[in-house]
C-alpha cells in the first residue's frame, strides 16, 4: 500500500510544470557549471594572465559536452560554489554589453567579418582565409582585437574538432596579429601572441617578439620591453642577436645603463653571438657612464666574434684607458684606429677625437658620485692633453682644439 501511494505521488510531481522546469535546469547544468568556472576563476592562469572571456552562449558552434570532453580533466575544478549566479556570466560574456566603454566599440567592418565567420563555423564550414586576413588588417581599436582573438579561438576549436587539424595557424598570420596588436595599442593581447601554449592557435615566433620590441623602441617604453623579455623567458623562446640589437638600443635611448647591463649579462649567459652593432652600443654606453670594467668585458667578447674595431668600440677603449690614467696607451689606440680606417673614413677619426675632448669629459663627470667628480675632473684635465701631445711622437698628426676642455669640465 505504501509503495503504491509513493508511486502515485511521484507520477503527480513529474507531471507538474515545476518538475518540468527542474528537469530542464538539470539538463542545462553543464553550461551553468562552465559559466561558474569562468567567473569564479576556477580555470587556471596561463603565464599569470587570466584566459580571455568566453564568447556568448548563443554563438557557440559546438556542444558543451563535446567540447568539455576534449579538455584535460585537470582544467576543471572539483568543487563549484553554490552561490555562483549564472546571470553574471551572461553579462560579462556578451560582446556588446551596456557596460562597455563609450570610447572603444568594435568597428562595423570588424564586427561584420566576425559575424560572418561565426555563422560559417556554426554551419560547420571553415570560413575563407581571406576573411581572417581582412579582419586582421581592419582592426583599429582594442575592441576589434578582442573580437579577433575570440574568433581565432573558435576557429582553432573548429579545426581540431571538425577538421582534425592539430597544427596552429601559419607564422605569417601570427606575425600579422602581433602587428595589429601593436598598431592599435592592445599590447596585453600582443603579449599573448608570444605564449607557447595558448587557445588561439598562435605559434610564437621571435619575429613577432621583435616587432613588439620595435614598437617599444618607437615609444621609448622600457616597461613594455621588460614585459616582452619576461614573456620570452617564461615561454623558453631562444634569444637572437637581433633581439639584443633592439633591446640595447632601447636601453641606450632611454639612458638606462642598469637595464643594458642586466640584459647584456642575460644575452651572454644564453650564448647569443652579438652583432657588431650591439657591441657598439654596449661599449659606447659603458664609456659614457665611466664604467671601464664593462668596456674591457665587452671588448673581450667582441674580439671573439668581431675582428676589427669600429669607431664606437675603438674610442670606447680610448676612453677606458683615459679613465684608468693611461694617456700614452690611449694615443696608441687612436693611431691604430686611424691606421686601419679606410681613407674615406679617416676624417671621422678626427671628428670622434674632437667629440672626446669637447663633449665626453662633461658627460662622464656628471654621472659620477659627487665625491668622485673632482678627482676625475683633475685627472682628465691632465691626461687628455698628454694623450694629444703623445700622438705626434707616434707619427700621428691630427689637429685637435683643446680650448673647450677646461670650461666644460668646470661647468659639469
Amino acid at each position: 500500500m505504501h509503495a503504491a501511494a509513493a508511486a502515485a505521488r511521484a507520477r503527480c510531481l513529474l507531471s507538474s510544470p515545476a518538475a518540468a522546469s527542474g528537469i530542464s535546469g538539470i539538463l542545462s547544468a553543464p553550461r551553468v557549471v562552465c559559466a561558474a568556472l569562468a567567473d569564479s576563476g576556477a580555470l587556471p592562469l596561463l603565464d599569470g594572465v587570466s584566459p580571455s572571456p568566453s564568447p556568448p552562449l548563443q554563438a557557440r558552434s559546438f556542444s558543451t559536452a563535446a567540447f568539455s570532453s576534449r579538455l584535460p580533466r585537470n582544467l576543471l575544478s572539483p568543487s563549484i560554489s553554490r552561490n555562483e549566479n549564472p546571470v553574471c556570466y551572461h553579462m560579462t560574456a556578451t560582446h556588446f554589453s551596456t557596460e562597455a566603454s563609450d570610447i572603444d566599440q568594435p568597428t562595423e567592418a570588424v564586427e561584420e567579418l566576425y559575424q560572418k565567420m561565426l555563422k560559417s563555423v556554426e554551419a560547420e564550414t571553415m570560413p575563407p582565409n581571406a576573411w581572417q586576413w581582412s579582419m586582421i588588417s581592419s582592426c583599429s581599436n582594442v575592441e576589434d582585437i578582442k573580437l579577433l582573438f575570440q574568433i581565432l579561438q573558435k576557429l582553432r576549436v573548429f579545426r581540431l574538432s571538425n577538421l582534425r587539424i592539430n597544427a596552429n595557424f601559419n607564422d605569417h598570420l601570427c606575425m600579422k596579429v602581433a602587428e595589429a596588436c601593436a598598431r592599435v595599442g592592445a599590447l596585453d593581447y600582443g603579449l599573448k601572441v608570444l605564449w607557447k601554449h595558448n587557445v588561439y592557435g598562435i605559434t610564437p615566433t621571435i619575429g613577432s617578439a621583435h616587432y613588439l620590441l620595435k614598437h617599444a623602441k618607437e615609444k621609448n617604453d622600457t616597461k613594455l620591453m621588460g614585459s616582452i623579455m619576461q614573456v620570452l623567458q617564461r615561454n623558453s623562446m631562444p634569444l637572437q642577436p637581433g633581439t639584443a640589437d633592439i633591446v640595447f638600443s632601447i636601453c641606450y635611448n632611454a639612458d638606462r645603463w642598469d637595464l643594458l647591463s642586466k640584459y647584456a649579462t642575460r644575452f651572454v649567459k644564453s650564448g647569443v653571438k652579438l652583432h657588431a652593432s650591439a657591441f657598439d652600443i654596449w661599449m659606447d654606453f659603458a664609456a659614457k657612464v665611466g664604467d671601464s670594467q664593462s668596456i674591457w668585458i665587452a671588448n673581450s667578447l667582441r674580439g671573439k666574434s668581431v675582428k676589427r674595431y669600429s669607431l664606437a668600440t675603438g674610442f670606447a677603449c680610448v676612453k677606458g684607458l683615459l679613465l684608468e690614467r693611461k694617456p700614452e696607451r690611449a694615443a696608441a689606440m687612436i693611431k691604430l684606429l686611424h691606421k686601419h680606417s679606410p681613407d674615406e673614413k679617416k676624417p671621422l677619426v678626427k671628428d670622434e677625437l674632437q667629440k672626446l675632448v669637447a663633449e665626453w669629459p662633461a658627460e662622464v663627470i656628471k654621472r659620477q658620485k659627487k665625491d668622485d667628480r673632482k678627482a676625475l675632473e683633475e685627472a682628465l684635465i691632465r691626461d687628455i692633453p698628454e694623450m694629444i701631445s703623445t700622438m705626434p711622437k707616434l707619427r700621428l698628426d691630427i689637429p685637435v682644439n683643446l680650448d673647450k676642455l677646461t670650461p666644460q669640465l668646470e661647468a659639469a
